[in-house]
């Protein structure tokens, strides 16, 4: 009884505010609460698709079930309400109170943002999270944000992807030059200078634009999403690995406005699902990942190639070029990049004699 007192006293304590993320604008009263809110979220993901579009209905029903009915959510596939790369922008304005994208699809209008999701050769799915919640991103995210009425949460990760699917062999440099892909992000802008022309259409699109050869190759997530969108039967050569997104994460958006009506436990759970659905969904792609690719090698159409090891070097220095760059003339990127790529340098040390040359074992 005294051990539940003690713990019962520490949580009052707390508050469970949530408020030792003041930058979040976390509501400081933690009176008890009985209001009831339903919230629209609007999504950039085909309606339920397997594990972006599921990742947030999982986060609304979880939302729903832990508030007791407190805090409902109904989600809006990309399409079904507005179209599926306006999410910024409507809920930045308060249309709704939610959205769940990617924000490399911000690309031209807050560029700095791009870092939250994947720069090429950047940090892969264990760094990012490490660098969101204890190296200082989710406070520059949220400075960010604030100018366009935003609270964002870091809330699913693919983990790295895959390079894409191509019609057309990569040997060399030259292979890239008049190259037809989809391909969002910075990557697109690398692929550009490179020769290419990168194109941005949502996931809905891809296959019919493979298929017909509007495009010449896509990336798209990995095995699992590949196939359900059944890409594998619109290209022959499926390249490795994602050198564009090597751990892209995902972004839940909510309005200012929304997320201070909020009672203070009802902030804190939000910030608490989202974490969850992050761990979450890098389970789930790791082993979706796993069971298609087995489908994908089995297939005697398809042929599974590593990217020449010029062509990614060519890839890496232009990336760096590109943010540089954007760099010099754009002060938010200029205040992001450099702590982002210090993060990155630690972690290149200590992934080199843990993850990496662990992995280097299992070829002995």
């Amino acid at each position: 009884m005294k051990r539940r007192e003690f713990v019962g006293g520490v949580v009052a304590a707390a508050g469970l505010s949530g408020c030792s993320k003041p930058e979040a604008g976390c509501n400081t009263d933690t009176s008890a609460s009985t209001e009831t809110f339903q919230w629209s979220c609007v999504t950039s993901w085909p309606p339920r698709f397997p594990g972006l579009g599921m990742a947030v209905e999982n986060l609304a029903s979880r939302l729903e079930r832990a508030s007791a009915g407190r805090l409902k959510i109904k989600v809006y596939g990309g399409g079904e309400l507005y179209p599926a790369f306006e999410v910024f922008d409507v809920v930045s304005r308060g249309v709704v109170e939610m959205g769940h994208d990617a924000s490399y699809y911000h690309k031209g209008k807050v560029d700095a943002a791009q870092f939250f999701t994947a720069i090429p050769f950047g940090l892969n799915y264990m760094e990012l999270n490490a660098w969101i919640h204890y190296g200082g991103g989710l406070e520059l995210w949220r400075e960010l944000y604030a100018q366009f009425n935003l609270v964002p949460f870091l809330c699913g990760n693919t983990g790295v992807q895959m390079g894409g699917w191509f019609n057309k062999e990569i040997n060399s440099i030259a292979d890239l030059k008049g190259l037809k892909m989809r391909i969002p992000g910075l990557g697109g802008e690398v692929l550009r200078r490179a020769g290419g022309t990168p194109i941005t259409l949502p996931g809905a699109e891809i296959f019919t634009s493979l298929q017909t050869g509007a495009i010449d190759a896509t990336e798209w997530v990995g095995p699992y999403n590949d196939v359900a969108f059944g890409l594998h039967k619109a290209a022959t050569y499926y390249y490795y690995p994602g050198w564009q997104e090597p751990g892209p994460g995902l972004e839940c958006i909510i309005n200012r406005e929304a997320w201070d009506s909020l009672p203070v436990d009802l902030q804190e759970l939000v910030e608490i699902t989202c974490q969850s659905i992050t761990t979450d969904m890098a389970a789930e792609y790791t082993n979706g990942n796993a069971n298609s690719l087995r489908q994908i090698q089995a297939d005697p159409n398809i042929e599974i190639r590593p990217f020449p090891d010029d062509v990614l070097r060519h890839l890496k220095t232009i990336a760096r070029e590109v943010v540089e760059e954007l760099a010099s003339k754009d002060p938010q990127v200029a205040k992001i990049s450099k702590p982002y790529y210090e993060y990155l340098e630690k972690m290149e040390a200590n992934t080199r004699i843990s993850e990496q040359a662990y992995l280097d074992t299992r070829k002995l």
